[in-house]
């Protein structure tokens, strides 16, 4: 495969949770193999957790924003998870923002799914989605590995 970006060296994710930081080092080594990819703590600037896409969004670009600047990188990349209020239910929603040096941004989103009405029901009561995973399944840190998306597919799809 041709590197379809020489120029970029390194690509910046404002995160250390290691499947974001695998999802971008995945994604980015299909264009450019020989890029560098480091995930570093960056702040989001919404709430630990985001309700909307809106919100979710600005978290995203914030993370990206802040983690290109941080590291002098080419390319930044923010993920952000967020819930979107529908209804009777609780919906989950993601968000990927990419910015370049040159002020360059780019936005996509995930697939939503319908959380659980007991997980629905803790993040509706202040309770951060990962923990509401954590509480209903009994399982421990579902954010840093399966994530909602993997649980509720059952594998089928995975959080990277």
């Amino acid at each position: 495969m041709t590197d379809t970006f020489p120029a970029i060296r390194l690509v910046a994710v404002g995160s250390t949770n290691p499947v974001k930081v695998a999802a971008a080092r995945a994604t980015i080594h299909r264009l450019a193999p020989h890029v560098e990819v480091r995930g570093i703590a960056a702040a989001s600037g919404v709430p630990d957790q985001p309700w909307g896409d809106d919100e979710t969004i600005r978290g995203a670009v914030a993370r990206a924003r802040a983690a290109r600047e941080a590291l002098d990188a080419d390319w930044g990349i923010g993920i952000e998870g967020g819930v979107v209020d529908a209804g009777d239910a609780v919906q989950t929603c993601a968000w990927v923002a990419i910015v370049s040096r040159d002020g360059r941004e780019g936005i996509g989103g995930s697939l939503s799914l319908t959380l659980p009405a007991e997980v629905g029901r803790l993040v509706r009561g202040g309770m951060e989605l990962g923990h509401a995973m954590d509480a209903v399944t009994g399982e421990h840190n579902v954010k840093q590995n399966a994530g909602a998306v993997g649980i509720l597919t059952r594998g089928l799809v995975t959080r990277q």
